[in-house]
This record gives structure tokens, C-alpha cells and sequence, in this order.
């Protein structure tokens, strides 16, 4: 029976996620099998109201895992950003935890130097590297696009590279 995995890089005008879905039992193999099922973003309007941004993420996040029934989610922490900017990404961040409690869903939470580690074996990697990174891991064709969306890949894939 297989797995999934939503990986979230929270944002208040884009948010990326990404999913993926293995076999437990493959878990410790050589030669794991991880599939990407789908990545993408939810985009909210910067001259629309942040109350009305927030509900945007909420139910366009509830969408998300209605459409995939991940297992498990995978969130990026919040890290040092501009100061006018780290409340938004911080209000966003609230709702999906908001609605992860919600659908009672487990997550686990990588810093981005963590995910860097994780996906490409050090943690001061840049942006390039970790979606080349990504892209050969999971056997993609292309890179992802828009970067958020691979940035949700990326942190799904650090969750299933952590498991015990």
C-alpha cells in the first residue's frame, strides 16, 4: 500500500506544494521507488485584502488534500526573511497549520538548511542546485515550475529522505 507526502513552502502570495508517493516497504531497499504525483501552487492577489488571501490559501489548501489524501505533510519553517514580509509568511504558515489540525493530518518541519542538506548534501546550497537535485531524484523531465512549486517537492522529498 503506498504513502504520500505534501510538501508545503508556505507563502502569502504563492505557496508551493508538491506530493509524492513511495512504498513503506521499500522503505530500506537499494533502489526505492518515489513517484511524483503532482506539484503546483496556490497564487493569492497582492492588492486583495489579507483576510481574503488567507481564506484563499485555506480553501484552496483544503482542495489540495481532498485531491491527494496525503498521509503525511511537510512544512518548511519560517526563517529569516525582510521584517515587513516574515508576518505575512507567518500569518500564511498559520493557516496551514490551521487547516492541518483541522483534518487532524501529522506533519513534520524541516528548516530551509535542512532541506538544502537533506537534497543535496549540503546545507548552503542554492536554488539551482536543489531543483537539480530534485528533478534527478524523482526523474523528472524538466525542472519544476514556478520555483515554488519545486521549493514544495523539495520539502516533501527531505521527509521522505528522513524516515526512520
Amino acid at each position: 500500500m503506498t504513502k504520500r507526502i505534501l510538501g508545503i513552502d508556505p507563502g502569502l502570495a504563492i505557496l508551493g506544494f508538491g506530493v509524492i508517493e513511495y512504498d513503506p516497504a521499500e522503505i530500506r531497499a537499494l533502489s526505492p521507488t518515489i513517484t511524483t504525483v503532482d506539484y503546483g501552487v496556490v497564487k493569492t492577489t497582492a492588492r486583495t485584502e489579507t483576510g481574503k488571501r488567507l481564506r484563499t490559501i485555506y480553501d484552496d489548501l483544503h482542495h489540495v488534500i481532498d485531491q491527494y489524501r496525503p498521509d503525511l505533510v511537510s512544512i518548511e519553517k519560517l526563517f529569516s526573511y525582510k521584517m515587513g514580509s516574515i508576518i505575512l509568511v507567518a500569518q500564511a504558515r498559520g493557516v496551514v497549520m490551521l487547516v492541518l489540525a483541522q483534518r487532524n493530518l501529522p506533519f513534520v518541519e524541516f528548516t530551509p538548511a535542512q532541506i538544502k542538506q537533506s537534497i543535496t548534501g549540503h546545507g548552503n546550497a542554492d536554488k539551482v542546485e536543489v531543483q537539480d537535485a530534485i528533478t534527478r531524484e524523482l526523474r523528472l523531465e524538466s525542472i519544476p515550475k514556478p520555483d515554488d512549486a519545486a521549493d514544495g517537492l523539495a520539502v516533501a522529498l527531505t521527509a521522505w529522505l528522513r524516515m526512520e
